[in-house]
Formats: C-alpha cells, sequence, structure tokens
C-alpha cells in the first residue's frame, strides 16, 4: 500500500507541541486548537505515513520510532525556519528602536530574564530599559510615550492602548504548610475574614484577589501588609506571618519543594490574563512584535500551569 506524506510544517509543529507537553490535551491548548482538531491532525499523519506515531495510553506520551524520527526533523527544521523568518524581518527594517518595558509584576521576571537573553540574539540594537510598575502609573505612562510597553494584568480603558494576552494563569492562595485551610478543596471569600493577606505594594481595587474575589461579596481580610518581592511575600507564609493570593507559575517551584502549601480560590479557580500593553500605533513596529512572540513562547517553555489566552483585545 502506497502512504501519501506531503509532511507539512503544521505536523511537525503539532508534534513538537505534543512531546513538549507529553499529552494531546495540553498541546491542542498550546496551539490553539480543540482536542479534536488535533486528535484528526495526528490520525492525518499517520495515515500519510502508514504507521502509528505514539505509543497509546501511556503518560507522558511515548513516541513510537517513527514518531521519534518526525519528531528528530521537527527538532531540526523549526528553529531554522523561526530564524530565518527574523532574519526576513529585520531585513524588511525596523532592526533599531527604544523599548523601555514597566512590569506591574515581581514575578514576571522568572520569564522575563530568558525572554530578554533570547530577544538580545537578534535585536542586538534594540535599546532596552526597564521600570518596576509599583511606584508610579505605567499604563498612563505609556499612552503619554514615556514607556514601549507595560506588562500587566489589569488593563485600564485608556485611547490608543492595546492589550495583547500573553497566557492565563491560575491564581492561587499560598499558606503555611500548617495552616488549616491546607485541607479544604477550595476557600471562599469568608475564609479570609480572619486572615492577614500578603499583597505587592499596590492600590487593592488592581488585584484580582480583591477586585475580582473579596469585593463583589463586600468581604474584607482580617489585615492587610505588603511586599515588593515574591519571594519575601512567601517567606511571610512560610512563617505563618500570612496568606497571599499569588500565580500558580510564580508558585510551581516553591509547591515543589514544600515550602509553601497553596489552595485554589473559589469552586471554579480565580483566573487571569498577564498582557503586553502597547500603543496601538506600535503594533507593526517588527522589534516591538517579535519582543511579544519571543515572550509567549518563551512563557510556555518556562512556565508550568498556564494556557493560551484569547485574541488580543482593544480597551
Amino acid at each position: 500500500m502506497k502512504h501519501r506524506l506531503n509532511l507539512e510544517l503544521r505536523h511537525l509543529k503539532t508534534l513538537q507541541a505534543i512531546e513538549q507537553c507529553g499529552n494531546l490535551v495540553e498541546a491542542a491548548r498550546r496551539l490553539c486548537l480543540t482536542q479534536s482538531a488535533l486528535s484528526h491532525q495526528v490520525k492525518d499523519l499517520e495515515e500519510r505515513t502508514g504507521m502509528p506515531l505514539f505509543i497509546r495510553k501511556t503518560r507522558p506520551l511515548q513516541f513510537t520510532t517513527a514518531g521519534l524520527r518526525l519528531l528528530a526533523l521537527a527538532e531540526e527544521v523549526l528553529p531554522s525556519i523561526k530564524k530565518t523568518e527574523l532574519e526576513l524581518i529585520q531585513m524588511a527594517g525596523g532592526q533599531s528602536g527604544r523599548l523601555n518595558i514597566a512590569i506591574e509584576c515581581h514575578s514576571c521576571y522568572q520569564w522575563l530574564m530568558p525572554t530578554i537573553g533570547e530577544y538580545r540574539q537578534h535585536w542586538p540594537e534594540v535599546e532596552m530599559d526597564f521600570a518596576s510598575g509599583f511606584n508610579f502609573a505605567p499604563l498612563p505612562a505609556l499612552a503619554r510615550g514615556q514607556l514601549d510597553l507595560v506588562v500587566t494584568s489589569d488593563p485600564m480603558d485608556l485611547a490608543g492602548i492595546e492589550y495583547i494576552p500573553l497566557f492565563k494563569f491560575e491564581m492561587l492562595l499560598a499558606i503555611a504548610q500548617s495552616h488549616p485551610l491546607k485541607h479544604k478543596r477550595f476557600v471562599m471569600p469568608e475564609d479570609l475574614k480572619s486572615e492577614t493577606v500578603i499583597t505587592y505594594p499596590v492600590e487593592q481595587a488592581r488585584l484580582t484577589l480583591f477586585k475580582e474575589f473579596l469585593d463583589p461579596l463586600s468581604v474584607e481580610p482580617l489585615s492587610v501588609r505588603t511586599a515588593e518581592l515574591t519571594l519575601m511575600m512567601l517567606q511571610l507564609v512560610a512563617s505563618q506571618r500570612g496568606v497571599s493570593a499569588l500565580p500558580n507559575w510564580a508558585l510551581s517551584e516553591f509547591l515543589d519543594k514544600r515550602h509553601v502549601a497553596a489552595v485554589p480560590l473559589g469552586p471554579d479557580g480565580l483566573w487571569s490574563t498577564l498582557y503586553a500593553a502597547i500603543r496601538a500605533e506600535q503594533r507593526e513596529q517588527p522589534y516591538i512584535a517579535q519582543f511579544i512572540a519571543t515572550a509567549k513562547d518563551t512563557c510556555f517553555d518556562n512556565l508550568s500551569g498556564i494556557v493560551p489566552a484569547e485574541a488580543s483585545a482593544v480597551y
């Protein structure tokens, strides 16, 4: 029986995503496909090759010999295509410029550093600078042209500002290992009435925990204290000085080492989206568009528990 190969890039990208994610469900999310569409792609590729590519019912999903050969091809070809695409973008112009970035969440540095390292290899002529978003209002500064990009999970309705989703993540309540709430499947707003909540030093109205979890039911914690660094917040949590709502990806390392425990907020979890905010007029600037693309790739390579976000939003 003859088999039609005609391999396509989408096939290679699918195999790479499955290898990186370990299962079809997460791979489908990574590729922004339904699980049905991804399964159809796999079936189509297996029909083209005439061989199974995976050993079914294995966790994580294991590749057959044929699957491993195609995966090796993907790992050889896809980086070369990405490199060529970058070179063509640079040839088209926009190799240099200014990229002043403000970060509203200190835990973002967990993936921002590798993003910068990767970006710098291809855009060495771009002048970069960074600022914390705690001591001033970065989004109005972006609108005034004082900044070029703001990483935020709290969009504001500002004329000319566009918000490009990087990923969605779940906020978890970090608690001490000995905390009584550890044994609950999830916590409700009332559970925090007797707790000291540790937050970043920003207005409570801008914090997801208050804006979407406590304030709608008019619940206030016993007290609130602030800390600028995620590590300091977790040290306070571990020493039973309070609890803190933090992104699941920022907590994963500390949960693995059992320094702290974590509980979901509400029966459906408390989800948020991290955005790259830019001025709409600059969206087509190659060096800005490529920084956002690099950030997205780096996030999914380095962070656990995140999922793709919806299409871009303009406020």
